[in-house]
């Protein structure tokens, strides 16, 4: 074994035990927090996380035994001290919530996800013969809830299925798809795209047809499931990676134009959306302040503040108070309960993600690995600026989950999707020996 694969060997196992005594930790420093002693089924949960963590590190270690060391361990960090915060949110919810045990089986779940994508995708490189296939699929499935009979409307937005007792938001699946098919088709289409006209190299007119295309995309996921949120996240990396692709920027200033004229064109058209920014802009009014969306990003605002510099402690705060806190304000919970810098090193440890994908990006020779690690790990990035812009009121709350932390099992599957394709990205095709 080379002097390289040791140190990395080292590193990931060193810092995945760190990871595992964390989330461990923090879910204890819970326990103690609300009710002065060690929960009860830690000997459960504990040996779950742990086990689960070191067993995928353990097949990772053998199926791309040239990855990142660190990828796995910041998101299962993340991960841990989510389900330590969605334990905690438990506390002030009915006995038939169970939110946490729902979360470490949706672990569990996400784990396995990881695994398996590994062990199918033996070469990044193998997705992109699958161009169009995939491409298709990724469509059908982010407009999957609208077909009537199975799609169902929550909080105003269509974004679920429902199959029996089964329920999933299969635009969580489909973002990863369309990643991958952008990847593929931006690769191939590169060097026509790139092409520009006069000074300023804007794209010329028939170079247009894809970015138009993502754009009705956008606005069709915006005005059929009515959810902003997604319709942002979805349009804003097709432009990451078309500005990547083609290096103009061109493509940038023209997608803000197409993205600012379909806001406008939602705000116009649904009433929730107009709420959404009538909430940002009055939220602390005291005429409204407690009603449910006011109330939301007021009581958002509140435990932040209140939380100072290192927080009330984990389990000390009271975010019962914040509605849909598992969801939509678990960064307002951590910024109660862990306080300012709880907050910081929670960006910190998003920071080191996004770093080390963008890293992988510019390790790659070929475009289709380049702009798939671009891709993927810009959904992270912007789903991540997009949910605490929201709450911390730098934007209109659009209500998508925080990447690895926020309570719900179709995001934390995906993101485990994510996750592992970027594992297999930095270690490169897996090769057989004896």
């Amino acid at each position: 074994m080379s002097a390289t694969a040791v140190r990395r060997l080292r590193t990931g196992l060193g810092l995945l035990l760190l990871t595992i005594a964390v989330a461990v930790g923090a879910y204890v420093a819970v326990g103690l927090g609300l009710r002065g002693k060690v929960p009860g089924n830690v000997d459960i949960y504990g040996p779950l996380i742990a086990g689960g963590f070191l067993a995928v590190w353990l097949l990772a270690r053998k199926v791309a035994p040239g990855a990142d060391p660190v990828l796995l361990p910041i998101a299962g960090m993340l991960t841990g001290i989510g389900f330590a915060l969605i334990f905690r949110l438990d506390a002030g919810l009915p006995p038939e919530a169970k939110l946490a045990q729902e979360q470490v089986t949706w672990l569990l779940v996400g784990l396995g996800a990881f695994a398996l994508t590994l062990l199918i995708v033996r070469d990044d490189r193998q997705l992109d013969a699958f161009t169009y296939t995939i491409g298709l699929t990724g469509l059908a499935l982010l407009l999957l809830p609208v077909v009537p009979g199975i799609g169902v409307t929550i909080n105003g937005a269509r974004l679920w299925v429902r199959f029996g007792p089964l329920s999933f938001q299969p635009s969580e699946f489909g973002k990863v798809l369309v990643v991958v098919f952008l990847a593929s088709y931006l690769a191939a289409k590169r060097e026509l795209l790139s092409q520009g006209v006069g000074r300023l190299g804007l794209p010329r007119i028939k170079d247009l047809g894809p970015l138009l295309l993502a754009w009705g995309t956008s606005l069709a996921v915006l005005f059929l499931e009515k959810d902003m949120g997604a319709s942002l996240l979805y349009f804003a990396v097709f432009l990451v990676m078309v500005w990547v692709a083609t290096g103009r920027p061109a493509y940038l200033l023209i997608g803000l134009v197409l993205f600012a004229i379909g806001a406008y064109i939602g705000y116009l058209a649904f009433s929730h959306v107009q709420l959404r920014v009538e909430y940002w802009l009055h939220a602390l009014d005291p005429q409204h302040v407690y009603e449910l969306g006011y109330g939301q990003i007021a009581q958002g605002q509140f435990a932040l503040a209140s939380g100072g510099l290192v927080g009330t402690g984990l389990g000390r705060g009271s975010p019962g108070l914040i509605p849909y806190a598992a969801t939509d304000f678990i960064f307002a919970v951590i910024g109660e309960e862990l306080g300012f810098l709880g907050t910081a090193a929670l960006l910190m440890l998003y920071l080191g993600l996004v770093g080390r994908g963008l890293r992988l990006a510019l390790e790659r020779t070929d475009a289709f690995g380049k702009l798939l690690a671009t891709g993927l790990t810009a959904s992270v990035a912007l789903q991540t600026f997009v949910i605490v812009g929201g709450v911390t009121r730098l934007i209109p709350l659009t209500g998508v989950t925080l990447p690895f932390v926020s309570y719900g099992g179709s995001s934390l599957v995906s993101n485990f999707v994510i996750l592992a394709l970027l594992v297999r990205v930095s270690a490169g095709p897996w090769e057989r020996h004896g």
